[in-house]
């Protein structure tokens, strides 16, 4: 996984493979004479982006690579405390998707490495010292990673944006310092988790105690591995449990240099141990293992379906799910058109549109539609996009060829059934996996582009015309992760706070992720929540004990 749990397919072949892929029909149609003539006529009129009609003309800037000021130091698996190889010596290539050359060759992980990792997880809870050292020794050690997070803050950074294409000042300024905050806040929480005593009807003493779940399966996606990663280990490890954690294949690199920094902070061997590897492969083994406890998934609605499967077919193991959405952003009819530009398009095109609580549905009033329709299509055209460790970039490539190619898909049937492209609409330069910001208009409720998740940076805007009818559209999905609400008024935006289906309602504001704040959906978003106080309930046993009181003083 985490974004697809499909067979496996060489990325060495997927990127020597661009070179075609440029030459079919859609990636041409602004030149060749065989495109369809409603597309070739759309877009010969509105934005023949390679004549520079609205600035995509410049790709000089996804032309001209930088050297990332990095090495990759670690691509072994961690297993018991010790970077080993994969029990089959086998290897696969990551990815740098500015270019789609190989970064490294990292150890693939399959079945039986992961049957060793949990070992070494269950060890290191049956018999090692992690459940058994008090609270505040276990946050001592997690404060102390968090501090060597923040000294090595640009070397994990510029990892993380090397093997993911996100912008290097989003990386460094945002996402890792974001990762260490997640980590000091589940070890403040790690000498706080306490049971109660109970009153009984009886002559009985009753206790409640809070225990570790024991070994937890972990697996995390590709668009944000350093988030996911502290959303997932953080909890899990302030209330004592060791972990089995599998990256996604695109995005291998970050979190073994986490991993190493973890023992640098005192961890112990087996705590925590790292699987790079395939989702048929690595990722199933751990949602079927016997021995795993617990498992935890982010990723597409469609993988977190075949674990939960996989979970009640071995040992009905618990489990969460963070999974995907089609958000819904609406901006009323008293919104500052501006302001509300702004804000829906960072809630669209943040991290590439790689997000899955994107505002990916931007309803908008019809009283100011037209105004925000232009003033979106200039702002996307206005977008900074290319090589990701350039200052000022705002956008830098899509993580891989499969999505780059999945996108570009969704906004071919996004023309041909009917919405106005308004700007963007085809790759951005001629190497690695760049997309020119798109947005469309005019799109209906019934379009793939507004019932699908894209996962890329293509904005779809909808017109409606009261409240009533666009909390029917909003919650009219069968996704439920997020929303954002753009209003002056407080009555509306109380209403619209209740009367929407999602787990996450961000109102005036998007894509706020504090530690304390708890994330997850309704309907097929997932199950459970990540964040805050309440993941501690995903890696915590409630045991009630009980005892007999002879002459009790008092009951």
């Amino acid at each position: 996984p985490t974004r697809s749990f499909t067979e496996r397919h060489c990325r060495e072949e997927e990127a020597n493979k661009q070179k075609q892929w440029r030459q079919e029909e859609y990636l041409q149609c602004s030149l060749a004479p065989s495109c369809p003539p409603s597309l070739f006529a759309l877009r010969g009129k509105h934005h023949n982006m390679y004549r520079g009609v609205y600035g995509y003309s410049n790709v000089a800037a996804a032309e001209d690579t930088i050297t990332p000021p990095v090495k990759v130091e670690h691509t072994q698996l961690l297993i018991g405390g010790k970077f080993v190889d994969a029990a089959s010596g086998k290897a696969f290539p990551t990815l740098d998707p500015r270019t789609g050359e190989v970064i490294a060759q990292v150890a693939e992980g399959d079945v039986e490495d992961v049957n060793r990792a949990v070992s070494a997880a269950r060890k290191a809870f049956d018999e090692g010292p992690w459940p058994r050292m008090t609270a505040y020794e276990r946050s001592k050690i997690l404060l102390r990673f968090a501090d060597l997070v923040d000294k090595h803050n640009d070397e994990i950074a510029a990892i993380e944006t090397w093997d993911n294409g996100k912008p290097f000042e989003q990386s460094s300024k945002i996402e890792v310092p974001m990762l260490a905050r997640v980590f000091r806040y589940y070890a403040g929480w790690a000498d706080k988790i306490h049971g109660m005593t109970v009153p009984g009807d009886g002559s009985h003493h009753v206790q409640t105690l809070h225990e570790p779940i024991g070994v937890a399966g972990q697996i995390i996606p590709w668009n944000f591995p350093l988030l996911m990663l502290s959303w997932k280990l953080g909890p899990a490890l302030a209330c004592g449990n060791t972990v089995v954690l599998k990256t996604a294949e695109q995005t291998p690199l970050s979190a073994l240099l986490v991993g190493r920094l973890l023992h640098e902070a005192g961890l112990p061997e087996g705590v925590v141990n790292i699987v790079s590897g395939f989702g048929p492969t690595a990722g199933a083994a751990i949602a079927s293992h016997m021995d795993i406890d617990k498992v935890a998934f982010t990723g597409s609605t469609d993988v977190g379906k075949i674990i939960l499967q996989l979970a009640s077919k071995s040992n009905l193991k618990a489990v969460t799910l963070e999974l995907g959405g089609k958000s819904p952003f609406i901006v009323c009819e008293d919104a500052d058109v501006d302001q509300a530009v702004e804000l829906a398009h960072f809630a669209l095109f943040f991290n590439q549109g790689q997000c899955c609580c994107a505002g990916s549905r931007t309803f908008v009033h019809e009283r100011v539609y037209d105004e925000f329709v232009e003033k979106a299509k200039a702002r996307a055209i206005k977008r900074a996009v290319g090589d990701p460790f350039k200052s000022g970039i705002e956008q830098g490539p899509q993580v891989d060829s499969e999505q780059f190619k999945k996108i570009l898909k969704f906004i071919k049937h996004g023309v041909e059934s009917g919405a106005t492209l308004q700007a963007g609409g085809d790759r951005f330069g001629s190497k690695g996996y760049y997309i020119q910001p798109t947005v469309f208009s005019d799109v209906k409720d019934d379009m793939l582009i507004a019932t699908d998740e894209i996962f890329g940076p293509v904005q779809t805007i909808l017109k409606f015309k009261n409240l009533d009818e666009v909390i029917a559209r909003a919650n009219n999905s069968r996704y439920g992760l997020a929303a954002g609400v753009f209003t002056q008024n407080l009555d509306t935006a109380n209403r619209l706070m209740r009367a929407l289906r999602v787990g996450s309602v961000w109102i005036n504001c998007f894509d706020v992720f504090d530690a304390t704040i708890p994330f997850g959906g309704y309907k097929m978003s997932g199950i459970g929540r990540e964040k805050g106080i309440y993941s501690l309930n995903n890696y915590l046993q409630v045991k009630a004990v009980v005892t007999a009181i002879k002459n009790p003083a008092w009951l």
